[in-house]
């Protein structure tokens, strides 16, 4: 395993893993020449849960399987999706459930969808996104249920909370759970406020978490077990097909774009940072081809860099600033390795508000963001990033204690 820290990698890791797969399962074989090359070191693969196929189908035999997947659910460095594999093998899925923006990631940001069917497989479609009244005969038709998202890392990409409703029906209707872990692209820090009180829980603020948890999937199901949070403290039969030669140490590119906004590693880590700013008119650059990885607004007082958000493909009902000039900053320059969660652009574009009581335009929904109305209040009571940071400390404390008991991988700390 690789111990060199974050911030002292000189490379880029690529996802590599190949998996061979036919009518008849074979052994998962790596492509040598996409593997990771580090200087003076053996080559490593980074090798995801789903890539892992002699660990989990067998036990899909015989039974009747669902899915909670999407676009990132994917085997292989071909990048084939976990549906069609399963159905080559001959595994008889019966339904998926999607998270939000779709099962195939082209649906809006808060953007309610029905039931449907896949378009590519003709696979029953259901969403939990929103809620769905027929989701207790949906998973009672089922013996296995599979569950295989990429997350980013952070409490508000609802993903975790996808994770907890499908939690919730299996332990529910006694149904055993398969979750084929993926690495966390942000998993080398632990930040924000912890969330505490339920008037701030929502889709984007679920658990008792850290705003940035420091967790894979596979660990976050582990805390949801241990720490009894499913409904009347039930606990989920939950198998983790781990990841392979990686650990919250390691930096990873991720291999399909998460969802519309985040197109890229940079983003992926800017979003830590810039996502609290949903709470705010300030636009994050959605609508443009550099979305977390801009800021701006329609005022010169923000910056001498200007863009204009239009539409761009799951860009185009929520779009701030839409058509109009946005004056701003450009952060597309940065390396993404040296990214860590930071308040620092949130506390620079509201010092340059000219009317400051303007600036939380959705104050309700910055909280749910943050978990806590404490960090608004901070802000507009003018304190500084040491000292909101110093408010965390002993939250943050106890919560990376809670963590190290779920941890499947070696910690960056």
């Amino acid at each position: 395993m690789m111990k060199t820290t974050l911030l002292k990698l000189a490379f880029v890791i690529s996802f590599a893993g190949f998996v061979s797969c036919g009518s008849s399962l074979k052994s998962a074989q790596v492509n040598a020449t996409n593997a990771i090359r580090v200087a003076g070191a053996a080559e490593h693969v980074i090798l995801p849960g789903a890539d892992q196929l002699d660990l989990y189908l067998p036990q899909l035999k015989g039974k009747k399987v669902g899915i909670m997947g999407n676009q990132t659910s994917i085997v292989g460095s071909d990048k084939r999706h976990i549906v069609d594999v399963l159905m080559e093998n001959k595994v008889d899925l019966k339904f998926a459930f999607a998270p939000e923006h779709g099962f195939r990631g082209n649906v809006e940001r808060g953007e309610k969808f029905g039931n449907d069917l896949d378009q590519k497989t003709g696979l029953p479609l259901f969403t939990l996104y929103g809620g769905n009244k027929k989701q207790d005969s949906i998973v009672n038709s089922i013996d296995v249920m599979i569950f295989d998202l990429q997350d980013v890392g952070a409490r508000f990409y609802t993903y975790i909370t996808s994770l907890h409703r499908v939690m919730e029906l299996c332990a529910k209707h006694n149904k055993k759970l398969i979750i084929l872990d993926r690495p966390n692209p942000n998993g080398d820090q632990v930040d924000g406020p912890v969330r505490h009180d339920d008037k701030f829980k929502s889709d984007v603020s679920w658990h008792k978490i850290a705003m940035i948890h420091g967790l894979t999937i596979g660990e976050l199901a582990q805390m949801i077990n241990g720490e009894r949070w499913l409904e009347n403290g039930r606990q989920a039969d939950i198998q983790i097909v781990k990841v392979q030669n990686w650990d919250h140490k390691t930096m990873y590119d991720l291999p399909v774009v998460p969802s519309p906004s985040l197109p890229n590693p940079l983003s992926v880590r800017l979003y830590l940072s810039l996502c609290l700013f949903e709470g705010t008119d300030i636009s994050v650059g959605r609508g443009t081809d550099w979305p977390f990885q801009v800021l701006g607004y329609t005022n010169p007082v923000y910056g001498s860099f200007t863009f204009t958000p239009g539409e761009r493909h799951g860009m185009s009902k929520h779009v701030e600033g839409k058509g109009a000039t946005n004056y701003g900053i450009d952060l597309r320059a940065l390396d993404p390795a040296g990214q860590k969660f930071t308040l620092k652009y949130l506390l620079d574009f509201y010092q340059k508000t000219p009317d400051k009581s303007t600036f939380f335009a959705r104050p309700e929904f910055f909280d749910k963001l943050a978990g806590t109305d404490q960090l608004r209040k901070q802000i507009l009571a003018g304190q500084s990033e040491k000292q909101i940071r110093a408010s965390w400390s002993d939250d943050l404390k106890a919560y990376k204690q809670m963590r190290k008991k779920y941890l499947l991988y070696t910690d960056f700390e």
